[in-house]
Parts: structure tokens; C-alpha cells; sequence
């Protein structure tokens, strides 16, 4: 396995289990009342935060395992990682689109900060899941 496919399972794992933790808090503090009148900024800032140190971290550790593994980037790696770009950028314009259009329509801030965090996420775990599948199972020929 390669260094980039490496930081392609983190990125997977650890965007999932950051949204999973952030959706989980927030659907615990709702208690009853609306939504959108539920606290989540704090827990939205902390669990990116936290997934961009578990990241590091993860890296780290992979480079502590496996000291001299190569990190050098081939054409194959480039590819993959710019068709799991493309793939996933897809959902940051999504987001961008959908909040836009949530602001235009004077929806609650909660609902136009979770519809951008959701797609954000998305966006990483569908090109991250890009990259997996294409190192296992080959660039396509166009």
C-alpha cells in the first residue's frame, strides 16, 4: 500500500467518525425543543478540529511504523489523487449552491452551517473513497 493511499483510508475514517461524533452530540443536546435552536457551533469547531489533529496524528504514527517507506509521489499516484479531487469537489459546490440558496431564502444559520459541514465532509469522504478504489482496483481508461 502507498503513503497517498495511506492518507486516503485516514482521511476516509477520520471524516466519517468526526461527522458521526458532531451529528451524535448535536441529536444529544436537542432535548425535546427545535433543531435549529440546538447548540452547535462549539461542537462543530471542536470536531473539525479534533479530525485535523487525529489526521496528523494518524500520519505520524503511519511514519513512525514504517520509517523508510517511500513518499515519493509517481504519475499513477498524481492521477488518483486528481480524479479523487474531482470526484469530491463535486459536493463542495453542492454545498456552496445549497447554502447560497438557504441564505437567499433567510433559512435558519443552523441549517446553512450543517448543509456546508455535511457536503465538506462528503466531499472528503467521497473522493477519499475515489482514491481507495481506484488504487485497488485501477486508473480507468478513458
Amino acid at each position: 500500500m502507498t503513503h497517498e493511499e495511506k492518507r486516503a483510508w485516514i482521511m476516509l475514517v477520520v471524516s466519517t467518525v468526526g461527522y458521526a461524533v458532531y451529528a451524535a452530540v448535536v441529536l444529544s443536546r436537542v432535548d425535546g425543543g427545535s433543531l435549529a435552536a440546538t447548540p452547535y457551533a462549539g461542537v462543530l469547531l471542536w470536531t473539525i478540529g479534533g479530525a485535523i489533529v487525529a489526521s496528523i496524528v494518524a500520519e505520524i504514527a503511519i511514519g513512525v511504523v514504517n520509517p523508510r517507506a517511500s513518499r515519493v509521489k509517481d504519475v499513477r499516484d498524481r492521477e488518483i489523487g486528481r480524479l479523487g479531487d474531482h470526484v469530491g469537489q463535486a459536493f463542495v459546490i453542492i454545498g456552496a449552491v445549497s447554502a447560497l440558496l438557504m441564505a437567499l431564502a433567510e433559512w435558519d444559520w443552523f441549517w446553512i452551517g450543517n448543509v456546508i459541514y455535511l457536503c465538506f465532509v462528503l466531499s472528503a469522504v467521497v473522493g477519499s473513497l475515489a482514491k481507495v478504489i481506484v488504487y485497488r482496483r485501477g486508473v480507468p481508461q478513458w
